[in-house]
């Protein structure tokens, strides 16, 4: 049986996971995830190591690291959230159809904060395997949740997808490590597949 385990969504991609756009996410490979005693960024690994002789770069980075999630793993979401400690009922950013205020005049909390019990979306972890950012495609793009305005058959389908996710994915990264993680930076990511299950039940 596969873990449980929260994985954080900021409130477009869960928009996007409840109406059923965003089958998959990236996640930047790091370099705490190594397993090498020296741990090190999957572009500062030394290939002259017999151990990784034949291998291709992916593979090399899928051995020497740790992969948050694994095919199995049950993911509960954590978003942002509020709770009416009278009622013990809890809103969703996601819901909110105008505006930006919490109902009843409770404030909006961070996804990081929001307890296991909360949870509403879970999901099920089905495959992970690791690629360049940038070797992602147009139909890659559409998986991940982004709203489609071109016709997939237009010339330009692939550039304007491309376009669209690297504003989406830089606005997820912190300003100082776009060097290294921003889509110019064209790091190494797991590519997480999965889809919705019911509430994993405890115990």
């Amino acid at each position: 049986m596969g873990r449980v385990l929260p994985i954080l969504f900021n409130t477009d991609m869960v928009l996007a996971i409840l109406d059923g756009r965003k089958t998959v996410t990236r996640r930047v490979v790091k370099k705490s995830q190594c397993m090498l005693a020296d741990r090190k960024e999957p572009h500062e690994l030394d290939r002259r190591h017999a151990l990784f002789d034949g291998m291709t770069d992916a593979e090399l980075v899928a051995c020497t690291y740790r992969p948050p999630y694994k095919p199995g793993d049950t993911l509960y979401v954590r978003e942002t959230w509020c709770k009416n400690a009278d009622s013990e009922e809890y809103y969703y950013a996601a819901n909110r159809e105008t505006g930006v205020c919490a109902p009843y005049g409770l404030k909006w909390r961070p996804s990081i904060h929001m307890p296991k019990q909360a949870a509403r979306i879970w999901l099920r972890v089905m495959d992970v395997r690791v690629e360049r950012l940038q070797d992602m495609t147009g139909q890659d793009i559409l998986q991940e949740g982004v709203n489609c305005h071109v016709h997939p058959e237009a010339h330009y389908f692939e550039g304007n997808k491309k376009m669209m996710f690297e504003e989406v994915w830089n606005s997820t990264i912190k300003r100082q490590d776009l060097d290294r993680y921003g889509w110019d930076a064209n790091p190494w990511v797991w590519v997480i597949e999965f889809e919705r299950c019911e509430k994993q039940m405890e115990g």
